[in-house]
């Protein structure tokens, strides 16, 4: 499995050759749910939040809008999405949030807006005493009949895991995404693993430092942080992902996450998962602090895969934060936008030049593996494969993606799919 999901190559030594670009490989429907999400975003911002109650795509990808209105409903289906008349609207899911926030503080709790039910769901993990639940059912009963209370197993917990060889002082985490402010490059990571001055390695037996942590948000006004590398540089392959068994996704850009879109995480623990975006602006009550501002998801996850980025079609959307359950029996998965954080931090991602493929899953093979080489070095290593054979093996693939990959729904086909498919 992948040690870190967006470290950059090693810088290479005198004996390995300069690695090479990833290749680009396309899989349907993501293009198309990206269009949809910024339909239904449009719309929400050109009607407002007293006539909305958000947008989310729909299981034919087209777009569906909540509006309050007769006339409201009619403007959506002019711009070809489908409208979906509901009793509550934005203004009023996030003044019921706000008074949640408002209340006092209760750790192991999180709370969302529900766009698809119209609601706010408020969920207490196994931690929550039955003295504090009641006392936050009277706050939600007093806002409404629209905010939902459910219990959920397990613990709300960031996905740091201190008691396994780690790779920085923080604990084990993921890296991100790679990123640069023009003049140096950073991961970026979460802000649970560590505080600014955490310093990070390439092993676990840390005879390998790869940075340092110099700003990082966590609780408060976000779970992001930046760790910049010591060799100044991320090197070659600063725009590929790692998904495991040797493979690696090329990010090609940054995006905004929509309520129904099919995601992509991987992490240092579990791995490449894969499920939807079930709500945006969550507010998760962490035993360390408050986060609010993230994106909640059924992908599950596990102790280690902290910081590991979230991603659809080749588009970077977050990174790890915490949530419960694990990647057997599932869970819930919460994410700090990416957006948000590069704009706090003020840094851009590093995509290829010039851009290719945007709103593309784009996959990058490693036919082979050599034990001591890094992962991205490996896939990034023309002598795996002739540069003519990756064209034409590209090609077809993308073809069998477009009937394949829309139709599957297991994680784990997905992943035998691509061994299958690259070898």
């Amino acid at each position: 499995m992948v040690t870190q999901a967006a470290m950059a190559s090693e810088p290479p030594r005198a004996s390995a050759p300069p690695p090479a670009s990833a290749r680009p490989f396309t899989s349907a429907g993501t293009a198309a749910e990206t269009g949809a999400a910024d339909t239904g975003t449009d719309l929400v911002a050109r009607l407002g939040t007293g006539r909305t109650a958000g947008s989310w795509i729909g299981a034919d990808g087209r777009p569906v809008v909540a509006v309050t209105d007769a006339r409201a409903a009619r403007e959506v289906r002019r711009a070809g999405a489908t409208a979906k008349v509901v009793g509550h609207s934005m203004r009023q899911l996030r003044s019921a949030t706000a008074t949640l926030r408002a209340a006092p503080r209760v750790a192991g709790t999180a709370w969302a807006v529900d766009y698809r039910g119209n609601q706010v769901v408020v969920r207490g993990d196994s931690t929550v005493s039955a003295a504090d639940w009641s006392r936050l059912r009277q706050v939600a009963a007093d806002i409404g009949g629209f905010v939902h209370m459910e219990r959920t197993r397990g613990t709300f917990t960031t996905r740091l895991d201190g008691a396994q060889p780690i790779l920085s002082t923080g604990g084990r985490c993921s890296a991100g995404f790679n990123v640069t402010d023009g003049q140096r490059d950073f991961i970026l990571t979460a802000g649970h693993c560590g505080p600014a001055g955490s310093v990070w390695f390439a092993d676990d037996r840390r005879g390998r430092p790869l940075g340092t942590t110099v700003s990082s948000s966590f609780p408060g006004g976000g779970d992001f942080s930046l760790v910049r590398y010591d060799a100044g540089r991320a090197g070659d392959g600063a725009d590929v992902v790692a998904i495991g068994d040797g493979k690696g996704v090329r990010i090609t850009g940054a995006g905004d996450a929509a309520v129904g879109q099919r995601v992509f995480r991987s992490g240092s623990t579990s791995g490449l998962h894969d499920g939807q975006v079930t709500a945006l602006d969550a507010t998760v009550n962490y035993p360390e602090g408050t986060v609010s501002g993230l994106i909640e998801t059924n992908v599950c996850a596990e102790p280690g895969d902290s910081g590991g980025p979230l991603f659809s079609g080749g588009l970077a959307l977050g990174v790890t934060s915490g949530g419960n359950g694990d990647c057997t029996t599932g869970g819930t998965t919460f994410f700090q936008p990416v957006n948000r954080a590069m704009t706090a931090l003020g840094v851009r991602l590093i995509v290829p030049a010039p851009a290719a493929g945007g709103g593309a899953l784009n996959a990058a093979p490693v036919p082979g593996s050599s034990r001591g080489r890094t992962l991205l070095a490996e896939l990034t290593d023309t002598r795996n494969v002739g540069p003519g054979l990756l064209v034409i093996v590209g090609s077809l693939l993308a073809l069998v993606a477009t009937r394949y990959i829309r139709a599957e729904q297991d994680r784990r086909t997905y992943r035998r799919y691509y061994s299958a498919t690259w070898g």
